[in-house]
């Protein structure tokens, strides 16, 4: 099954909240944003699925990835099907970052 790409998830709430996330200015305000905003466990999932998609990226089988990141074969074959035909997010993602590595 194909992500749902539909744009029905945009509203005032989400728009303000990404305005707000591009206005920080270091990895310490995002920090601190990010952990009065999220729970420790929010936290721990969103860092365990950019890890599946990093881990994707590089090639891993989904059973390597689901045992280094405690998360399960489903939930690393759904964020394949973001990365490969999501928004583009991901990927936008992954070529800033190693861009800024080089």
């Amino acid at each position: 099954m194909a992500p749902d790409t539909s744009q029905d998830w945009r509203t005032p709430s989400t728009d303000a909240l990404f305005d707000t996330v591009m206005r920080l200015e270091s990895r310490d305000e995002l920090q601190r944003f990010f952990r009065d905003l999220c729970t420790r466990h929010e936290l721990e999932e969103l860092s365990a699925r950019w890890t599946v998609v990093q881990l994707l990226d590089e090639g891993l089988s989904y059973r390597r990835i689901a045992e280094a990141t405690g998360v399960s074969t489903t939930t690393v074959t759904r964020i394949n099907e973001w990365l490969n035909h999501g928004t583009g997010g991901y990927r936008l993602a992954l070529r800033r970052l190693r861009e800024a590595q080089a």
